[in-house]
């Protein structure tokens, strides 16, 4: 039993470093806005709604992340200004909000492509969503 146990694990770490040796892994790095974003949406009740989010943007190239912390300022707005313009039924809604993910991805890379001259940004989190 421990013979076939310590094959078993002789096996897995072999194949670990196959996997390793045989592509190289790419290197991502995180640009996430401080602090949280807070706005308003446009609400059906006669209370004011609003959604707090927390935004990360994954890159491809760490150096990046320099771009992204000077233009954030500009990113912030078209983040909020998207999200001010949303109903509660979107906001509160599984693919609403996915939908909402997508416009803010899609408007942060064309800012940044106007800004910088290229695509930055791989992929839009939203890795808190709170709405009320």
């Amino acid at each position: 039993m421990k013979t076939i146990i310590a094959i078993l694990l002789l096996g897995l770490s072999s194949f670990s470093l196959f996997a390793a040796n045989d592509k190289p892994l790419e290197e991502y790095a995180y640009y996430g806005f401080e602090p949280e974003i807070v706005t308003n949406y446009i609400s059906n009740r006669n209370k004011l709604g609003y959604v707090r989010l927390s935004v990360e943007l994954m890159v491809k190239n760490p150096e990046d992340l320099v771009s992204l912390e000077r233009h954030d300022p500009l990113l912030r707005a078209a983040i909020v200004e998207i999200l001010g313009n949303q109903t509660e039924d979107k906001v509160k809604s599984l693919t609403g909000k996915e939908e909402i993910r997508r416009e803010c991805y899609e408007m942060v890379n064309r800012l940044l492509e106007q800004e910088t001259g290229k695509d930055l940004v791989v992929n839009l989190l939203f890795t808190k969503y709170l709405y009320d």
